[in-house]
């Protein structure tokens, strides 16, 4: 992975140096599974990675009655990007049991509140176009909401991101 760098100017912050911009997104990318509470529910945020850096998060509810119940021992495990008969595009989560079985859940997407979804759904286009991960905490935190609930997923979606700001950001 070309690495982010940054220096300081006195005067201007830090400078970066933009990471390569990958626009079409490959069919399958590395993930971690990142595991918090929002108000008093069990949440999970999906971080895809590409070479390591967040490339995009999908965030919802662990629900046995949805489909999304994860062995706590999942920390990571890919999100695939298929299509179903109709052509019509999902993201499926794969992750190997501790047998070494593949296990799927199919369709994040159809699995989480639209809200939260469609927020997602910006904060990965930020990710993808290589946002430094620090700016982009900054932006999620600076997010105003009226709800309690979706100002601790905003929390949740800092935490889940704030892992992948290099110590020189």
């Amino acid at each position: 992975m070309a690495e982010q760098e940054s220096s300081t100017n006195p005067k201007e912050g830090p400078v970066y140096k933009q990471l390569p911009v990958t626009e079409v997104r490959p069919r399958v990318l590395d993930c971690d599974v990142v595991r918090f509470q929002n108000n008093k529910e069990k949440w999970v945020a999906f971080v895809g990675l590409l070479d390591g850096y967040p490339y995009e998060i999908f965030t919802g509810v662990l629900d046995d009655e949805e489909g999304i119940s994860l062995p706590k021992s999942v920390v990571s495990g890919k999100i695939v990007k298929n299509f179903d008969e109709n052509g019509v595009k999902r993201y499926d989560f794969q992750f190997q049991n501790k047998r070494g079985y593949k296990t799927t859940i199919e369709g994040l997407s159809e699995k989480f509140n639209k809200e939260y979804w469609n927020y997602a759904k910006l904060i990965s286009g930020v990710l993808r176009y290589r946002v430094p991960v620090k700016q982009v905490v900054k932006m999620v935190d600076s997010l105003q909401f009226d709800g309690d609930s979706i100002n601790s997923w905003k929390d949740g979606v800092e935490r889940a991101l704030k892992k992948y700001i290099k110590e020189d950001e």
